[in-house]
């Protein structure tokens, strides 16, 4: 993803990871150790307003990134955080870029760049002037006539986006060295030495990425809208309550659904239902743009929402495959003092460690 290293980078010792979600910003805080990366600080800063107030969000879907918030909650975090350096590594969500899958005839690395500059201006949305463009092939296949091909993942993110983002890291005092798509940061953390055909389901609370990786790598995309804000707002509007109280409730009892919970697992179930039909059509569309691809072996789950009591048993049931939490610390080395905590960091913060752990490759 070199043209997305579109900025000055210095010799730092050690690196942040940040995630900057739709109401929340997560960083990690990584320096090399004796034998692999280590985390050696994090924090996450939740914006809470959202629950009492539906447009009170960091970044929405539409491609607005509100930057006079996001920078005081990251001037927030750093004070908090005291991190040993202002290196940074952020993502940029699905929703703020455009990527699609092109089929083309088996053909030299030269050749290909040269079709790329015809294709792009079919498919990308914008003008080529206010994009900044990149592709990865991720597979390939032979037709009935016996004749390769290939399938290139086309990614392209508006230079307003990255321009905001230059600037929102500047203003709070740090140097954002690289930008990468989330989809990139989980393949790297899922990849390396597991080869095992997955769909990652990142779960936040304004939208849930699909990611699937095939010999650790990234080959396909996806989002959809339904999320964990949709169940704190289903309990809320429900049981009318306050849309905090109802937060606490889904952290608390979750989809276990016996006893006197089954009455929240009967109103969160239908949202949870619509996340799963949006990963089966995902699924679906995966098998069409890769015939050739191995079929998939387990579900990860990832993002805060991966901690909803009860939600593996369900996927793995409602999916046909393993179900798993994600584990991107037992990459690293950390103190014995957040052993404790890490079951529950894991799926928080996937994607900040895959950041991370992109200086450390």
């Amino acid at each position: 993803m070199g043209i997305f290293k579109s900025f000055r980078q210095g010799v730092f010792p050690a690196y942040l990871g940040v995630d900057i979600g739709t109401t929340s910003i997560k960083a990690v805080e990584v320096k090399q150790g004796k034998q692999r990366p280590e985390v050696v600080n994090y924090a996450i800063l939740e914006s809470s307003g959202y629950l009492s107030r539906a447009n009170q969000v960091l970044q929405t879907s539409t491609l607005k990134l509100f930057e006079k918030e996001v920078v005081e909650l990251l001037k927030i975090l750093v004070k908090e955080m005291g991190p040993t350096t202002t290196a940074v590594v952020a993502s940029i969500p699905t929703f703020n870029t455009f990527m699609t899958v092109l089929d083309f005839p088996d053909m030299s690395s030269a050749d290909l760049d040269k079709a790329m500059v015809y294709q792009v201006k079919q498919y990308v949305p914008l003008p080529i002037s206010e994009v900044v463009i990149d592709w990865i092939k991720v597979g390939e296949s032979k037709d009935d006539q016996g004749f390769k091909h290939q399938q290139i993942l086309l990614i392209s993110i508006p230079k307003e986006q990255i321009n905001k983002y230059q600037r929102i890291f500047k203003l709070a005092g740090l140097t954002l060295g690289e930008l990468e798509i989330e989809g990139l940061s989980l393949a790297r953390v899922f990849g390396g030495t597991d080869p095992t055909p997955t769909v990652v389901v990142d779960i936040g609370s304004r939208s849930t990425n699909i990611a699937f990786l095939e010999g650790g790598q990234l080959r396909l995309n996806s989002q959809c809208d339904f999320a964990g804000a949709s169940f704190t707002q289903a309990l809320a509007t429900s049981l009318s309550i306050n849309p905090l109280r109802a937060e606490e409730l889904k952290k608390e009892k979750g989809i276990v659904g016996t006893g006197p919970n089954h009455e929240l697992s009967t109103i969160m179930l239908p949202f949870l239902d619509a996340i799963i039909n949006e990963v089966k059509k995902a699924c679906y569309k995966y098998g069409t743009q890769f015939p050739a691809a191995q079929k998939l072996e387990r579900v990860v789950l990832a993002g805060g929402g991966a901690n909803l009591l009860g939600l593996e048993p369900y996927m793995e049931r409602e999916m046909g495959m393993p179900t798993v939490k994600a584990a991107p610390f037992s990459k690293f080395e950390y103190q014995p003092a957040m052993a404790p905590f890490v079951q529950e960091l894991n799926p928080v913060l996937t994607v900040a460690l895959g950041l991370a752990l992109k200086k450390f490759g």
